[in-house]
This record gives structure tokens, C-alpha cells and sequence, in this order.
């Protein structure tokens, strides 16, 4: 007899050590750049290399995640994984790095994608979003997770200890899937991508997801980047506080990863499309305020210095209420959002519905720092927030338009 929890239950620890091994490499970035000495395009690279590769390996893997096992298709992307952190542990050099970088994209997608596509196929029409918000709450269990350890593993015992610990996180994934995940029978013919990538609800939630794809990405780089920028760049000043700058992030994935199973569960009955609408506004609202973090924590006469973390000043825990908050809006959107997806793609391409919703994120993800470097260096680092907030607008009244233009005035509360 199947069982749907066990088996969902392993997809959660799926999508744990998937992300665990992202943020730790990203926490650690910065000391491969300083041990490698990369600089230049070589420098550039460490970044895009890994998000290109992702980008390229969408298609191709959704298609066989469709078409074929997706328990096959997970595994075989958790033991890429597992090679992927030895390989780096033997890097000397950047290209080697990046060459890695670029591999780990590949196995991150298999194992992201289809643990996702699983988790949709799995869950219930009625707790579809409840049950992908639980899925998003263990990947950001795991960003909190490596965003704290992953600095502190590797002061006290090295690059080997780090790449060993995620060597046994993903082979421990490898084994639950391996022993609780039952071989999925569903075989989509054709390329159901294509035909996904025009569906007109999908298209209807892609108008809205392109533009979101700017606000969240300028916001969420840049709410650090303001943190700990100097005071005389228009940043906050916690350059040497690195501590007080990973509290900053951990609360946006802190109040995300507790919301999200809750907000899933309320946009399951009282409608996903308001749920999306709602979130995006809300997110726009709280970027706007972010620049004025200074001004709420004088007015308020907020303190200033703060145990274990020193002297930073009064606009310090204005910006991690934001931040929080921030993650709140998000956790009302994404579920919501996610489970329109695999609504669409249940019976046509689970897989492919997420790699549309996937790839259509990735344009707005590449360009929007961009944005956000020009802005920072020409106009002021207050602007980026603005310009993220704006997106957010355009983003939610340009679904809100299209829904009700395409699926009648009663959409928003239909969908």
C-alpha cells in the first residue's frame, strides 16, 4: 500500500540537503575567491557559472522528469550531488572551480525540480499548497542551517569537514528516496514544456512571475548589501559585523519557513490567485520602507548597541522586523503561487509546469543585479528598494489585469 506520507516525508529531507549544499557554497564563496585569487570575468563567473547551468539544464531535466521516473531522474541528480562536493573538495584552481560550480548546478536542478514535481503529484488537490508550503519550509530550515554552520565548520576544521558533511547529507537523501520514494508510473509524451509554456493559465501567473522576479531578487541581494555597505556608500556600516548581517538575512528565511506551511494551508481554501495578489503587495510595500530603517529607529529611539554584536545603530532591528516581514509577504505568495503550477501541470507535466515557473524567474534573477550595482553606484543604494517595490506593483496589477480580462472579474476569487 502506498504511503503518501513516508514518501513525502522523504522529499522534505530531499529538498533540505538540496539546499543545504547551495547556501553552504554560497556562504563560502567569498573565501574560494580569496584562496583561488579570481578576479575579472574569472571572478564573474564563480556567480553566473552556476546559475547558467541551471538555467540550461531546466528544459532537458523536466522533460525526462515527465517522460520518464522521476524517482530515477531524483536520484540520479542526489548522486551527482554526492561526486559533485568530493570534486570540490579537490579543486586548486578557479576554472576547476567553476567546471564544479557548473556540475553542481546540473545535480541541484535534478534534485530541486523533480523533488518538487514529486511533491505536487503527491499532495492532495485540497492540501496542495499546504503541503508545498511544508516542503519550502525544510529548504529554508536548511538556508538558516547553512548560513550559520557553514562559516564556523570551516574555521574549525577546514574545507574537508564542510564538503564531507554535505557528502553525507546528500547520500542520506540518495538512501531515503532510495528506500521510501516509489517509482512514479506517470509517462507524459510529447514535450509537454511547449505546450505548458503557452497553457493560458500559466501564462496568466508568468505575467506576474517575470516582473516579481525583478522586485525579489533586488530585494533579497540588497537587503545585506545595505546592511553591511559603509555608511558613506548610503549602507548601514555593519562591515565588520558579520554576525549582525546573517541575523538580517536569517529572519526573512526564519519567519518564511514558519509561515509558509499556514499560508499554504489558507490559500488551499479561500483561493491561491488572492493569495498571490495579496503577497505581492504586501512585499511591495515592505521593500519601500526598507530604506527608511534609519529614520523609524531614531524616531522610535531604538538602541544602538546590542549584546554580542557591539555597536551597529538604531536602524539595526527596523531592518530585521523588515526583513522578517518580507518573509511573511513571500510566504503568502509563494505556496499559493507553487500550487498553481502543479495544478496546471497534474496530468500534463508536473515536472515541466515548474520548469516553465522556474525558467521564466531566471531572466529577471540575471538582469536585476545589474540594476541594482548601476542604481547603487550612480543614483543611491535607496533606489534599488524602490525599484524592487515597483516591480512588485507591476508585477501583482499586471496578473490582476490579465486574470480578469482572460478568466472573467470573479477570477481572483475563483483560482
Amino acid at each position: 500500500m502506498t504511503d503518501t506520507g513516508r514518501q513525502l516525508r522523504a522529499l522534505y529531507f530531499t529538498r533540505f540537503a538540496s539546499s543545504f549544499g547551495l547556501v553552504t557554497l554560497l556562504t563560502l564563496l567569498p573565501t574560494f575567491i580569496n584562496e583561488l585569487g579570481a578576479e575579472g570575468f574569472v571572478l564573474g563567473l564563480f556567480a553566473t557559472g552556476l546559475t547558467f547551468a541551471q538555467a540550461v539544464g531546466i528544459i532537458p531535466i523536466s522533460w525526462a522528469g515527465d517522460r520518464y521516473d522521476k524517482r530515477t531522474v531524483l536520484l540520479g541528480g542526489l548522486g551527482l550531488s554526492v561526486f559533485v562536493y568530493f570534486g570540490f573538495a579537490l579543486v586548486e584552481t578557479s576554472w576547476q572551480f567553476i567546471a564544479v560550480r557548473a556540475v553542481q548546478g546540473i545535480a541541484a536542478t535534478a534534485a530541486g525540480l523533480i523533488a518538487l514535481a514529486l511533491v505536487g503529484d503527491l499532495a492532495r488537490e485540497s492540501e496542495r499548497a499546504n503541503t508545498i508550503g511544508t516542503s519550502n519550509a525544510w529548504r529554508f530550515a536548511a538556508a538558516i542551517g547553512g548560513t550559520f554552520s557553514a562559516g564556523a565548520l570551516y574555521d574549525l576544521f577546514g574545507f574537508e569537514a564542510v564538503f564531507t558533511l554535505l557528502m553525507i547529507v546528500a547520500a542520506a537523501a540518495f538512501v531515503v528516496v532510495w528506500l521510501w520514494v516509489e517509482p512514479d508510473d506517470t509517462r507524459i509524451h510529447g514535450f509537454p514544456f511547449t505546450d505548458l509554456a503557452f497553457n493560458k493559465r500559466i501564462l496568466t501567473m508568468t505575467s506576474f512571475r517575470a516582473q516579481y522576479a525583478v522586485a525579489v531578487t533586488l530585494v533579497r541581494t540588497w537587503v545585506p548589501i545595505y546592511a553591511g555597505l559603509a555608511a558613506a556608500d548610503g549602507g548601514l556600516g555593519y562591515v565588520n559585523s558579520a554576525t549582525a548581517v546573517a541575523v538580517v538575512i536569517a529572519a526573512e528565511k526564519f519567519t518564511n519557513m514558519l509561515c509558509q506551511p499556514y499560508t499554504g494551508g489558507l490559500s488551499d481554501r479561500f483561493g491561491r490567485a488572492r493569495f498571490v495578489f495579496v503577497g505581492g503587495l504586501f512585499y511591495g510595500t515592505v521593500a519601500l520602507a526598507v530604506p527608511f530603517t534609519p529614520v523609524i529607529g531614531g524616531t522610535l529611539a531604538l538602541p544602538t548597541t546590542f549584546p554580542f554584536l557591539g555597536e551597529l545603530s538604531a536602524a539595526f532591528l527596523p531592518l530585521v522586523v523588515l526583513n522578517g516581514l518580507l518573509g511573511v509577504a513571500d510566504s503568502i505568495r509563494e505556496p499559493a503561487s507553487m500550487a498553481l503550477f502543479a495544478d496546471e501541470g497534474k496530468g500534463k507535466g508536473v515536472a515541466s509546469s515548474f520548469g516553465v515557473r522556474d525558467l521564466v524567474w531566471r531572466p529577471g534573477s540575471v538582469l536585476a543585479p545589474l540594476a541594482g550595482g548601476w542604481l547603487t553606484s550612480n543614483v543611491g543604494i535607496d533606489w534599488v528598494f524602490y525599484l524592487g517595490g515597483a516591480f512588485a506593483f507591476t508585477g501583482v496589477f499586471a496578473f490582476l489585469g490579465i486574470l480578469s480580462y482572460n478568466h472573467g472579474r470573479d477570477a481572483l476569487t475563483a483560482w
